[in-house]
């Protein structure tokens, strides 16, 4: 099979994978193009899934690519067999494989400079030598020549090299091969590029429809989002002003309207975990963590405790009306999945205001008051939770959304200011957390329980551990099951424990907490 070239654009691209993009829309491109890259592998560190970067190899294709571990972003791609990658810059094949007898390759090799420096890119500045390990005859080190967003490097006999030799003479004689590798990076030379190659603010967007397309690719791309508590949501765009989500106010049309459609809808069939309920309605005896108790009835009042017949009656009709109204209610509840932004949305009735923090600077001034409902009529659908997933390399969702970055501005501490955020392992959380709301609970012991996690495993189907809020093996309603990748797909997948984790609940927030101290979601109601 004779694959198609791919496109080189220095400083910019290969192909479809362009710099700045997420790691979620590039692995789930692939996927769809079996034809093209039948296999790829995936290297993450298990310990610190978020801080190191990520690597995506494509054997067959000779390209590995790296992504950037909080933003998983592409920072790198690098072509390692040129025989394979089959690139072309402006009609020139970037290397054409040389051919023996009987049309068969003489193996891996790599451009020449010459070939470079005459049709491809043209006159450089002189690059960067880096010498051998050893001093053995024969030995070789690696001369790195740069262009503005793309480097190679070519192998050179270390006897040949000489700091006074011109590059080009060293280049274009015998003493140095084909280049063995290249990169594409951004910026104007890979010795100024490389020391900010993961930090530095990628120049492209995460999604390939608005790379180079501006805001007629789709709606702008969340960057990160601010939790200010009471259901109060900053979602920061790259290019256009913030939108505020406000939970059982914004409505489904003001989310369409923002965020554009979603890119499914899932109706839930299951309550086992209501955690969009008040907490502090129910018994505080409950043992179980904060939010994730099962359904409340909210409404104690059931009638006079003495009455006639026909009063009894009464009650029954309305109880059969107060459970139809409800599993009407229940109907309606449905989930807005936005994988592209990196987050679910629950859409239903409106609900309670969850309980502000009590070292927010806006608790004072907020004119609801504490556990107000909203304005909005109670038959009138809303935004009521919103879940942010993190795509963490080796849990049970991973690429299922891309990543979504937040931090916690509603929770601040006497001793520290700055603000808690997604990157944090979740014991460096907890404890601000605990620290900032003590004063709820009545007593040390009621805190600990309150405080326990709730084991999952998101690995056994429909079980409570498919979702915080059981969304099932896939969100579009289709009942499909399985992970985004198997072994047959190449997925360096960890230590293959991947579906314990545990749930812990605080007003207003649950996380999501993998074995490893990564949150892998935060859920705000």
């Amino acid at each position: 099979m004779e694959d198609s070239a791919i496109q080189l654009v220095p400083g910019r691209s290969v192909g479809f994978m362009t710099l700045g993009c997420s790691l979620h829309e590039v692995l789930t491109t692939i996927k769809a193009e079996v034809k093209m890259f039948p296999r790829f592998q995936l290297y993450h560190d298990d310990t610190y899934p978020i801080h190191s970067p990520i690597q995506l190899v494509l054997p067959d294709n000779g390209l590995r690519l790296q992504f950037d571990g909080p933003d998983q972003r592409l920072r790198l791609i690098e072509v390692l067999d040129f025989s394979k990658a089959k690139l072309v810059y402006k009609d020139v094949d970037v290397f054409k494989p040389a051919e023996g007898h009987g049309g068969i390759s003489l193996g891996p090799s790599g451009p020449k400079f010459r070939h470079i420096y005459d049709k491809l890119l043209g006159p450089t500045y002189g690059g960067e030598y880096v010498p051998p390990n050893s001093d053995h005859v024969g030995a070789k080190g690696i001369y790195n020549l740069s262009y503005p967003g793309i480097a190679f490097n070519f192998p050179v006999q270390h006897s040949a090299y000489s700091p006074k030799k011109d590059f080009i003479s060293l280049l274009s004689s015998s003493a140095t091969g084909p280049a063995t590798s290249m990169a594409v990076f951004s910026g104007d030379s890979w010795q100024k590029a490389r020391g900010t190659l993961f930090t530095a603010t990628p120049p492209n967007p995460r999604a390939i429809a608005l790379a180079g397309k501006g805001k007629e690719g789709g709606p702008d791309e969340v960057e990160l989002v601010r939790v200010h508590g009471e259901g109060r949501i900053e979602l920061v765009r790259r290019s256009s002003p913030p939108f505020w989500l406000i939970l059982s106010e914004t409505t489904p049309q003001d989310l369409i309207m923002e965020l554009g459609a979603p890119d499914s809808i899932y109706r839930k069939n299951d309550h086992r975990l209501s955690i969009h309920k008040d907490r502090r309605m129910s018994d505080a005896s409950d043992n179980s963590p904060v939010g994730l108790a099962t359904d409340v009835n909210l409404d104690s009042d059931h009638g006079s405790a003495i009455g006639t017949d026909d009063e009894d009656e009464w009650e029954d009709d309305e109880e059969a009306a107060t459970e139809a109204q409800e599993r009407e209610v229940a109907a309606a509840e449905h989930f807005y999945n936005y994988y592209h932004h990196g987050f679910d949305i629950l859409i239903s009735q409106p609900t309670e205001i969850s309980p502000p923090s009590p070292t927010s600077e806006r608790r004072a001034t907020d004119p609801r008051e504490d556990g107000q409902l909203s304005s909005q009529p109670l038959n009138h659908l809303t935004a009521t939770k919103i879940i942010f997933h993190g795509n963490i390399p080796g849990s049970y969702q991973f690429n299922r959304h891309r990543r979504s970055r937040w931090t916690l501005e509603h929770v601040p501490s006497d001793l520290y200011r700055d603000s808690l955020n997604s990157e944090m392992p979740f014991g460096d959380i907890s404890g601000r957390l605990k620290e900032v709301f003590q004063s709820y609970y009545g007593s040390e012991e009621e805190e600990r329980l309150q405080q326990r996690g709730m084991a999952l495993n998101r690995g056994w189907g429909d079980s409570p551990g498919s979702s915080c809020e059981l969304l099932g093996g896939w969100e579009d309603g289709s009942g499909k099951k399985g992970k985004f990748a198997n072994a047959e797909s190449g997925m360096v997948q960890g230590d293959g424990d991947v579906g314990h984790v545990e749930l812990f609940g605080f007003p207003g927030m649950i996380f999501e907490v993998l074995k490893n101290g990564a949150v892998s979601a935060l859920t705000v109601y």
